[in-house]
């Protein structure tokens, strides 16, 4: 079944900040494989001209789609878990994220298409402090198998 096109356009706000930890970055860093000094330890992020440790560059997949997360779980949209896999993810930098920072995500639905016999979403959620200094905006594109047969 195709997914309901009337959610392009539809934004999601977190409800609440995610909080950065030097503890969540360690844990995401070893979880990606990832040993840079950078990001678990704070005089090693110093010594490279940070405030604090960093996060990797793919961290805020972590919590970028909570705020999209009650759009792909509404019922009207028709998407099926089951079927999902992960299509496309990028990120776009304003500055990078630091053990300390407090977030805040809106998530826009910018697109459902079909392609071939599958449904591709994506969407766009805009990364911020929470008084609003841009961080960075992900792109999160998932496929849904043979949603468009």
């Amino acid at each position: 079944m195709a997914l309901n096109r009337d959610f392009v356009g539809r934004t999601y706000a977190s409800t609440t900040p995610y909080e950065v930890s030097r503890v969540k970055i360690r844990e995401f860093a070893a979880a990606i494989g990832d040993h840079n000094p950078i990001y678990r330890d704070k005089e090693a992020a110093q010594a490279a001209g940070h405030p604090d440790v960093v996060a990797p560059p793919t961290f805020p997949i972590a919590f970028s789609l909570q705020s999209g997360g009650e759009a792909l779980a509404d019922p009207d949209l028709g998407l099926n878990f089951a079927m999902v896999v992960h299509g496309e993810q990028r990120f776009e930098y304003h500055r990078p994220i630091y053990a300390g920072d407090e977030l805040v995500t809106s998530s826009t639905i910018t697109d459902i298409r079909s392609a071939g016999r599958n449904e591709l979403l994506t969407v766009r959620s805009d990364i911020t402090t929470v008084a609003g200094e841009p961080v960075c905006v992900s792109y999160n594109t998932i496929v849904e198998r043979g949603g468009a047969a």
